[in-house]
């Protein structure tokens, strides 16, 4: 509070206030405008101020690279292979003329600010320029403009794809003069209601397909290019696509913004809360077949809490809301509290260092942004020797704070980007908030100094370098000046950045002349990220064969095989070898060996995935994986386990979870020949084994149950088996479902 001095007067006695007491009065209501109208929230600091705001890791050094006025609100940005570097600017965040609807607020909803200016004219894509060499941005120019929301860009064929919800546009300069004059919408159909959690975050990985979040948003996409392609449903999924084929479809999700892919294909996902999770099945295999319970396929790999250490404090709204929260959880007698800071709340933008200029022992750790503890924090991320899973964890050297925190609460990390040098660029927005108004109570917004426009010209982006390792030039990456057969000799860079982009590059051309090139890195380069690579360019110039993914299943390094047993998926004279990837010694591969084999069905099939319940069944990733396949939740698997005598041992946990899923699954098939072979089963072989027979009926009738609805009949037999609690009364439960299938036996 600003000083103030107070008056001293006195007062006589009487009905009436006298002068004085008017006068203190009139003080008091002096000192209560002063205090209200303090401005709660501190004003930006200049880019040297905020330079010297920052707490790094002392391994480290941060300079500024890219600030106002060059750059503006900006949420990614992307080196192409021309060297150009280009920036999303969304400007109209979080302001927008499309109607709230129910999913986006609980409770009342209002309408927040209305900036007619800021959404006439959108976003931007900025060309940034260092015209100097010295590392520094110094100009910039628009190559688009107008775009509604737009919150990711991604390099292809000389152009910028663009995620713009509803669409996912490609836009192109095809006159020289460095401003987009094309603009294609390649899909559309994509959720607008959350501005926070569109589709973003597109990602090209080693594979071929480009990846985006969609947070699992409900949309029916259709296809630009390809008005005939059926629409895919994305709801609870994310997506990706592939530009050379044309093929687009769900994706394993849910993430929002924040998804980064590492050297083999693995992917990560960032979210509000849960700041790193791995997509542990591709959505794919689990759309095999209906006849599954919901399974999950995403997994929470962060093994240290929610916990951040955070050098701001909560900003007022935050800290006036969480109290009227915990007094409304107090009154209600619940257990629980609410955090005003030191918990995520905000994760953002997560992504893995793949460069070649920090210490070795940062490659593969993961970054993420934090908007509400303005911090930045790396997880280091194993793999697990007992599941096919990462593990994230805090390094010992940040037990107890971050590797970036600011005392500026303007710090916005939102996206990341390693650029061609190696180094971590952070994309700060900067404003002085980045909640959504929708999530902030009315009569706090109704606070002056809380403004939503605050920082709408604000904007850096920093560089984080080793100390006393820099790079002696500055002069930006050009791939398109060179040759072929030097994107070929990319391939095997040390930086993730220059091996992916060759590799679209030769993708985007399609020249063949280089594939006795690609082959020899496959067949004798010593680093198995190059060959994977190359395995994969051979797979966009559809070049494979039999004998080159048989050379893939049978590489040294496990990375490279687990692509190979994927690969093989689509060979059915590598059957064989497929079955025997189940025994590789690496977990990782096993697993994929398993997803893969559910591609194929017969006896062999049916009997080597018995053996992977018998290995693995413990586990419940490789459960899922065996269970999404035809032949995994089959009869015919039912009855070779049951023969198995680790099955019928001591009934445990993933036994009894495996037997009810597989119940189910002939349930829900509702085959009666298959109903009436399991009940045979369950009565005869189990024998006077309650749990297992409880079980197994538990499973088939839950299953059943999908069908009440088209047969009254059985209905009503399941209502009759499900009040015969008792497992004294199994033989009485087989009957009645053994009856209701009767005709058709």
């Amino acid at each position: 509070m600003k000083n103030l001095k107070f008056i001293v007067v006195t007062t006589r006695s009487g009905g009436f206030p006298s002068a004085g007491l008017l006068l203190i009065t009139g003080c008091i209501s002096l000192i209560m405008m002063f205090s209200c109208s303090e401005n709660r929230y501190p004003d930006p600091l200049t880019v040297e101020e905020a330079l010297q705001s920052f707490h790094l890791h002392e391994d480290f050094e941060i300079e500024i690279f890219a600030s106002e006025p060059h750059v503006v609100d900006p949420v990614e940005m992307v080196f192409d292979e021309n060297g150009n570097i280009y920036v999303m600017e969304m400007s109209d965040y979080p302001f927008k003329d499309r109607d709230l609807s129910d999913e986006d607020v609980v409770g009342e909803v209002s309408q927040y600010p209305y900036h007619p200016d800021v959404l006439e004219s959108g976003g931007r894509i900025r060309r940034l320029i260092d015209s100097t060499g010295d590392g520094r941005i110094d100009s910039s120019a628009v190559f688009a403009e107008g775009i509604r929301e737009g919150t990711s860009i991604l390099p292809w064929d000389g152009g910028l794809i663009i995620t713009s919800a509803p669409d996912i546009l490609y836009l192109k300069d095809t006159t020289g003069d460095l401003k987009a004059d094309t603009r294609e919408v390649l899909f559309t159909g994509f959720s607008t209601s959350n501005v926070q959690a569109q589709i973003t975050s597109l990602r090209y990985s080693v594979d071929n397909w480009i990846y985006a979040s969609n947070d699992g948003r409900p949309g029916e996409v259709t296809s630009g290019r390809d008005p005939e392609a059926p629409p895919v449903s994305i709801n609870g999924a994310d997506f990706r696509f592939r530009m050379d084929t044309g093929e687009f479809e769900r994706a394993t999700g849910v993430g929002r913004v924040g998804r980064t892919i590492n050297d083999w294909g693995h992917r990560f996902m960032t979210a509000a809360v849960p700041h790193i999770r791995q997509a542990v099945i591709p959505d794919r295999y689990l759309r095999r077949h209906s006849h599954g319970r919901s399974q999950n396929a995403i997994k929470n790999i962060n093994d240290h809490g929610l916990t951040m250490f955070q050098l701001t404090p909560a900003p007022y709204w935050r800290a006036e809301r969480s109290a009227r929260r915990q007094a409304q959880y107090d009154e209600a007698g619940l257990d629980r509290t609410e955090d005003v800071k030191g918990e995520f709340t905000g994760a953002t933008g997560g992504t893995i260092y793949t460069g070649q200029s920090f210490p070795d022992e940062y490659y593969g750790n993961i970054f993420t942004g934090e908007h509400a503890g303005n911090l930045v924090h790396r997880d280091v991320v194993t793999k697990s020797e007992e599941s096919p899973v990462y593990i994230a964890s805090r390094h010992e050297s940040e037990k107890d704070r971050e590797f970036l925190a600011s005392t500026d609460p303007w710090f916005r990390p939102t996206t990341f980007t390693v650029g061609p040098d190696g180094y971590l660029y952070v994309v700060d927005m900067y404003r002085q908030h980045t909640e959504h108004p929708i999530a902030i109570p009315e009569d706090l917004k109704e606070n002056p100094d809380l403004d939503f426009t605050q920082g709408l010209e604000h904007g850096r982006i920093y560089r984080i370098v080793p100390k006393n390792e820099r790079l002696d030039e500055n002069s930006p990456a050009n791939l398109k000046d060179m040759s072929l057969h030097q994107w070929v000799e990319m391939l095997s860079h040390p930086g993730q950045w220059w091996r992916l982009t060759a590799q679209r590059l030769l993708i985007e051309r399609q020249d063949h002349s280089v594939i006795p090139d690609i082959t020899a890195l496959l067949t004798n380069h010593e680093d198995p990220r190059t060959r994977l690579h190359a395995l994969y360019v051979l797979e966009g110039f559809d070049s494979l064969n039999e004998e080159i993914v048989r050379m893939a299943m049978e590489d040294e390094h496990p990375g490279v095989r687990e692509h190979g047993m994927l690969l093989a998926e689509r060979y059915p004279g590598l059957l064989s070898e497929l079955l025997e990837g189940v025994t590789d010694p690496s977990i990782q591969v096993a697993f994929q060996a398993t997803l893969s084999i559910g591609e194929f069905t017969g006896d062999e099939v049916t009997s080597t995935l018995a053996y992977v319940v018998e290995e693995y069944g413990h586990n419940t990733w490789f459960r899922t994986a065996v269970l999404s396949s035809e032949s995994g939740s089959s009869i015919e698997l039912f009855l070779n386990l049951h023969t198995r005598d680790f099955f019928q041992d001591e009934m445990s946990s993933w036994k009894r979870s495996l037997l009810e899923d597989l119940t189910f699954a002939v349930g829900s098939r509702a085959m009666s020949e298959e109903i009436h072979v399991l009940l045979d089963t369950i009565q005869m072989e189990f024998g006077p084994d309650e749990a297992w027979q409880m079980s197994g009926l538990d499973g088939l009738t839950d299953g059943l149950e999908r069908h009440e609805d088209e047969n009254p009949g059985l209905k009503e037999v399941l209502l009759k088996v499900n009040e015969l609690e008792s497992a004294e009364n199994i033989n009485e439960k087989i009957e009645l479902l053994r009856e209701i299938f009767s005709d058709s036996k």
